[in-house]
């Protein structure tokens, strides 16, 4: 069965060989050649249903991308240990210099489910339950809220509060902090329902979600 998965994955790329990369090979030989220039960084979740070029329409060299299990940013931590995420956002920021920077949640989250679980501890998840501590602080805030008793609501919810917790985590990166307070960097909210494919973005004037769409975009501004 493995086989055969990895069979189907080199059958593809032999398709994007022969279509895709033929149809832009004049846009994939451009960036091999001038390096990247993306538009922003994209911090989004591991999860296999969430495709950040196709949910954005964005093509190859537009995003650069960050990716783990629920969308979370860790916070600053000056010391010398490995951190993946963190280094990204700092090489994001400080030498791709990129002024956008999107943290997008997503419904039906594995990770902020698991929130909700007793998952007991061993020796092959020790990582990924303290990563899951990232998430402890939404979660006490959404179990204050009206959905406490409503099961799917309050996944929902925490979803979103996790969100704007992972924004405020980055304002503890000095890279990043500093930018923003220059006003070259500029940090962005969304939420990505997979049953119906849309976006809403956070607004920090309203304190809510809001649809993502050019009009709501160009009326902020």
């Amino acid at each position: 069965m493995s086989e055969k998965k990895i069979e189907d994955f080199a059958r593809g790329n032999e398709a994007f060989r022969a279509i895709h990369f033929k149809e832009n090979e004049a846009r994939f030989r451009k960036l091999s050649e001038e390096g990247q220039d993306p538009k922003a960084l994209f911090i989004g979740c591991s999860d296999s249903r969430v495709m950040p070029n196709l949910i954005t329409g964005s093509k190859p060299g537009d995003l650069f991308i960050i990716r783990n299990i629920g969308n979370f940013v860790a916070p600053y931590k000056p010391d010398s240990d490995y951190h993946a995420t963190a280094s990204a956002i700092e090489y994001a920021v400080s030498v791709l210099e990129l002024t956008d920077i999107i943290v997008c949640g997503h419904s039906d989250c594995g990770a902020i489910a698991s929130l909700y679980k007793n998952i007991p501890k061993s020796d092959e998840n020790i990582h990924t339950i303290k990563w899951l501590e990232l998430g402890e602080a939404p979660k006490r805030v959404a179990m204050m809220s009206m959905f406490k008793d409503d099961r799917e609501a309050l996944l929902r919810y925490t979803e979103k509060v996790s969100i704007i917790f992972q924004l405020q985590n980055l304002l503890t990166y000095p890279a990043v902090k500093r930018r923003v307070d220059e006003g070259k960097v500029f940090l962005h909210g969304w939420y990505y329902d997979m049953s119906t494919g849309s976006i809403e973005c956070y607004d920090d004037e309203l304190y809510d979600f809001r649809p993502l769409s050019v009009e709501n975009i160009q009326n902020k501004e």
